[in-house]
């Protein structure tokens, strides 16, 4: 039996309701959080139904859908790892049960290796792991009370480096020690997430919350699989639901509008519109089967070797591409009035565009493709 969702009709609508207005104010979604948190939306559960319900939160309000992809991800990994034996994250899927709420600082200015190299600089210290650098785009910044973080560690002795996997605490309303949050986040869309930049100074890991100690450069290991997994999956989910929002407020315009030339006939009439349709749809079919395939198999721990970082940066790649096609095609067919700022797909325009910044950028993607087509470059 699929897991249950919580996302009600009536849950739903208010959301859609408050996404304008979080969006003018450049507001965090936290009636949102607080709604969905009661519902058991946080709770873990299974990938497909994590994604399929991914998929219907962003239908209703992306942003919302976007910040919350971070704590889901990391259920998602917690999960993965128990089922393969390893209970090493075990705290994270009890702690996610009293409530608390998982994220991400990894991204770094500069950094365009992501997880296998880092600019954060991670020290020994009594008890634990001292973290120092910045990270951006850090996700849910005024709520979360779990941060996962990397840095890189290198030897005093002139060891081979390594990167620190792990995560900080911070009690809810409070702060964390060695943490300073800068409020910049004044994007064009996505704007509720609320993705501040992130200053570690000497931020403490302790020995208990280490998630993973790797070699640097790229990893095979279930820790690095798991987090690509649940990642790449939800992150392209968010941007199928967007796609989805879109080619309903599309259908919808045809039916409404009416055109002079037509005699006064619906849009829908048109050829133009009607193919403009059919193509966005077409498109947008697409990604069911390829977003449920690798939900599946990940629940049912089919294992792909090396391939899985192939399908999962595909899948990531051609569901944001996608979804800015279906969103394009909607705002054809709406016509002008879809360009004013207090228009839905005026918004669903703006948010799509941040897919294209979320790992694997287009350059990875081709790169790891090629990679597991060609092998590495010598």
């Amino acid at each position: 039996m699929p897991d249950p969702s919580a996302l009600t009709p009536d849950l739903l609508q208010r959301i859609r309701e408050r996404a304008p207005g979080y969006d003018e104010r450049n507001a965090f979604f936290a009636e949102d959080l607080d709604e969905l948190r009661a519902a058991g939306y946080l709770a873990p559960r299974g990938l497909s139904a994590a994604s399929a319900d991914q998929r219907l939160l962003a239908a209703h309000a992306p942003a919302t859908a976007l910040g919350l992809t971070m704590h889901l991800v990391w259920m998602g990994v917690a999960r993965d790892l128990a089922a393969a034996g390893d209970e090493s994250l075990a705290w994270v899927l009890d702690d996610a049960e009293r409530g608390e709420l998982f994220a991400f600082a990894i991204s770094e200015a500069g950094n365009d290796r992501v997880m296998s190299d880092s600019l954060t600089r991670v020290d020994r210290t009594v008890g634990g792991w001292a973290f120092t650098g910045t990270k951006i785009f850090t996700t849910l910044s005024p709520a979360w009370t779990r941060l996962g973080v990397l840095g890189r560690h290198d030897p005093a002795d002139g060891g081979e480096p390594s990167i620190v996997h792990g995560f900080l605490t911070r009690e809810s309303g409070g702060e964390a020690a060695g943490v300073t949050i800068t409020p910049d986040w004044n994007t064009l869309g996505m704007r509720a997430t609320q993705s501040h930049t992130t200053r570690l100074d000497g931020a403490v890991v302790t020995d208990e919350r280490v998630a993973r100690i790797l070699p640097v450069g790229p990893s095979g290991d279930v820790y690095t699989l798991a987090i690509a997994a649940n990642f790449h999956t939800l992150i392209a989910s968010v941007y199928a639901g967007i796609a989805d929002r879109a080619l309903e407020l599309a259908v919808d315009s045809a039916r409404r509008r009416t055109s002079l030339r037509a005699g006064g006939a619906p849009q829908a009439h048109d050829p133009d519109i009607r193919w403009r349709i059919a193509d966005a749809a077409l498109a947008l079919d697409a990604l069911a089967p390829q977003l449920q395939a690798v939900s599946r198999d990940r629940d049912q721990g089919v294992d792909r070797g090396v391939r899985w970082f192939r399908d999962l940066a595909g899948l990531k790649h051609r569901s944001v591409e996608t979804a800015r096609h279906v969103v394009d095609q909607s705002m054809r067919i709406a016509g002008g009035g879809a360009y004013r700022w207090s228009a839905e797909l005026s918004r669903l325009q703006r948010d799509v565009l941040a897919g294209i910044y979320h790992p694997s950028d287009t350059e990875a993607v081709h790169a790891t493709v090629a990679a597991d087509l060609l092998g590495p470059v010598p």
